[in-house]
C-alpha cells in the first residue's frame, strides 16, 4: 500500500485489521491539531455543525477534547429529522456536549419560494450553505473557527456542497477514511446507534450516501487503500470519474494568469 492508514489491510465485510497505536496517536495529534490551529488564529475555540451522522459526532468529540469549555455544536433542522434529534441526545449525553439549536425551515423555504423552479439538487445544495452562513455568523460573533466533517472519501470524491459543509476553517478528518471514523469515534465514545447508521447528508428525504454513490464507502476504501484491489470496473471507473469532476471543489476559485505571467507566456509565442 502506497499511503500509510490506521487501517492495515483490505477490509472485508467481516473483519477489519487496524493498528490500535496509531489510531490513539493520531487521535492525541488532531486534537493538538485544533488547538495550534485556533491559538494561531487568535480565536477562543471551535463551533461545528451537529447532523447526526458519524462525521460530524467525531468532530464533536475531538472539539470536546481539544476545547472542553470553548467547543459549541450547532443543530440546524430543515424539515424533519426525528430520528436524528434521537442520536444528538445520546451523543451530548455521552460527551456531555454544547449544543445550541436553529431551526432554518423557515429560511430554506423563502429560497424554495422565491426560486421553485431551481432543480432537486440546487435546491438541496442550499440547506448545507444556509448551515455554513450560520456557522459563520455565530462563530465569528464568538470568535471561534469553524470545523468541517468532510473524511477522506468525501474530500476524494467531492462528495461535499462547495461552500457548504465544504466551507470550513479545518478539516481535522480529511485524511481518515470512512471505516478509520469509525474505529476513531467508538475510541472516543461515539455512541454505536450513530456509529451503526447508514451515512446520509440528508439532502433529501430516504437520501442515503451509498445509494446515491453507486457504490459502498467499504470500495472507497479499499481503493483509497490500493487502487488495484478493486476488479469490478463499473466501481473502479465511478470512483475516478467522480474524483476528476470534482478537482475545483478542492482547489477552491480559478485564478487566471497573472499580468506578467500574461506578458511573458505571450512573448514566448
Amino acid at each position: 500500500m502506497k499511503n500509510k492508514h490506521i487501517i492495515t489491510n483490505l477490509i472485508n465485510s467481516s473483519k477489519i485489521e487496524y493498528d490500535q497505536n496509531l489510531l490513539k496517536q493520531y487521535t492525541n495529534y488532531l486534537i493538538n491539531f485544533i488547538q495550534q490551529k485556533v491559538e494561531r488564529a487568535k480565536a477562543k475555540g471551535v463551533i461545528f455543525g451537529l447532523s447526526g451522522g458519524i462525521d460530524s459526532a467525531l468532530i464533536a468529540a475531538l472539539a470536546k477534547k481539544a476545547f472542553p469549555n470553548n467547543s459549541l455544536g450547532i443543530i440546524m433542522p430543515i424539515d424533519e429529522m426525528k430520528k436524528d434529534l434521537i442520536h444528538i441526545e445520546e451523543l451530548k449525553n455521552n460527551l456531555d456536549l454544547n449544543i445550541q439549536t436553529f431551526d432554518l425551515s423557515n429560511q430554506f423555504d423563502s429560497f424554495m419560494n422565491l426560486m421553485p423552479e431551481l432543480s432537486k439538487m440546487a435546491k438541496s445544495n442550499i440547506k448545507p450553505r444556509l448551515r455554513m452562513t450560520t456557522l459563520y455568523a455565530l462563530g465569528q460573533n464568538l470568535n471561534y473557527l469553524v470545523l468541517g466533517t468532510d473524511n477522506l472519501d468525501e474530500y476524494f470524491i467531492g462528495y461535499f456542497t462547495k461552500y457548504g459543509d465544504g466551507g470550513a476553517d479545518l478539516l481535522p478528518i480529511s485524511h481518515l477514511l470512512k471505516n478509520e471514523v469509525k474505529l476513531m469515534a467508538k475510541y472516543l465514545n461515539v455512541p454505536d446507534s450513530i456509529i451503526d447508521k447508514a451515512p446520509s447528508a440528508g439532502l433529501w428525504e430516504g437520501q442515503t450516501d451509498e445509494k446515491e454513490l453507486g457504490f459502498k464507502y467499504q470500495d472507497l476504501d479499499n481503493y483509497l487503500l490500493d487502487p488495484k484491489s478493486i476488479k469490478d470496473k463499473h466501481i473502479l471507473d465511478r470512483i475516478k470519474h467522480l474524483n476528476k469532476i470534482s478537482q475545483h471543489k478542492r482547489r477552491g476559485a480559478y485564478r487566471p494568469l497573472s499580468i506578467q505571467q500574461f506578458i511573458y507566456k505571450k512573448g514566448e509565442k
